[in-house]
């Protein structure tokens, strides 16, 4: 009988701590985790969002940059670091869905040690060309991709990210061969690209102000549908690359075993702050789209990515860095 009571009242005092913690969190600074370089995508929606999330709970949110591997390095410091709501993750959609596509090993299992908590953005890609290119256009681009088989060079953010399996996807549909660079993130390929050292890029919209100010010409968009901020630029699906879909979305994940009601907590927040005016124009302006969701439809549509990547990655033969 003894033992009972004593366990009966070791249960309700774990019951009793655990709903204190969830009552108190957050109690500290939080830190978010980016898997890229600063200047990328992923570092500049993290940024926009940290401040509006850090009023919204009250304590400080300090965004770090941890890049590598193709995201693996920061998405593994945040998988072993302690599920207590105080380290998140945000990350492309290539960490889950491609890099265990991609890495014959890999230091954490993405599925199964981290939990999405709120997606961010839906992240297009649009191709790029200098204007003193001589392709005006889709179709002279790709006349002479097909005239110079392996004298045009394309970068990415490294292999398997979101432009190098765009970049893949066009080279399988149509016939055509270019030489890949790969970069520890999107800002040095785009530089690069501006440098003259590249041909095109797909770019994940930090090229956009270029694309503005005149410096690169945007021939078309990997995305299923047109860019609202380029209506008149045609997807690659409508230039007769059918199904063509490289879009990924962003989002922030924390490690497994994170308590639910922070998660519900942050995705809640996360979801208001996507929502208002200020993030809507910032993550526009990336070429993104804002893509509030539950953590359970997050999942699903990471799930549903892996399906659609793992096939390219599979067919082109693609391996980590």
């Amino acid at each position: 009988m003894r033992n009972y009571f004593g366990l009966a009242a070791l249960a309700i005092a774990c019951t009793f701590s655990a709903a204190s913690q969830a009552q108190t969190w957050p109690s500290k600074p939080i830190k978010i985790v980016v898997n890229f370089p600063p200047g990328g995508a992923a570092d500049q929606i993290a940024r926009s969002v940290a401040q509006p999330l850090q009023t919204a709970l009250g304590q400080t949110v300090v965004v770090e940059n941890r890049a590598g591997s193709g995201g693996n390095i920061g998405g593994d410091a945040v998988a072993k670091s302690p599920p207590d709501g105080y380290t998140l993750l945000m990350s492309s959609g290539g960490m889950v869905s491609v890099n265990p596509h991609i890495y014959a090993r890999m230091p954490f299992d993405p599925a199964r040690d981290l939990v999405p908590v709120a997606a961010a953005a839906r992240v297009l890609v649009f191709l790029v060309v200098r204007t003193d290119s001589p392709s005006k256009d889709f179709q002279a681009f790709l006349a002479d991709l097909k005239a110079n088989p392996g004298k045009r060079s394309f970068g990415s953010p490294g292999n398997g990210s979101s432009p190098h399996l765009a970049t893949e996807m066009m080279k399988a549909q149509t016939g055509t061969f270019a030489v890949h660079v790969p970069y520890r993130g999107a800002a040095p390929a785009l530089t690069d690209l501006l440098g003259g050292q590249l041909d095109f890029l797909f770019d994940p919209g930090i090229g956009i102000p270029h694309v503005r100010s005149g410096k690169l010409r945007m021939i078309a968009v990997g995305s299923p549908q047109r860019s609202p901020l380029f209506p008149d630029v045609p997807t690659l699906d409508e230039l007769g690359l059918k199904g063509f879909d490289a879009d990924t979305v962003f989002g922030f994940y924390a490690p497994a075993g994170t308590p639910d009601a922070a998660i519900h907590r942050l995705n809640s927040e996360i979801n208001r702050i996507l929502a208002t005016p200020a993030l809507k124009e910032r993550i526009t302006a990336l070429g993104g789209v804002p893509a509030p969701m539950s953590p359970a439809e997050f999942a699903a549509k990471a799930a549903e990515d892996s399906k659609r990547f793992g096939a390219i990655i599979k067919e082109r033969k693609i391996v980590g860095d």
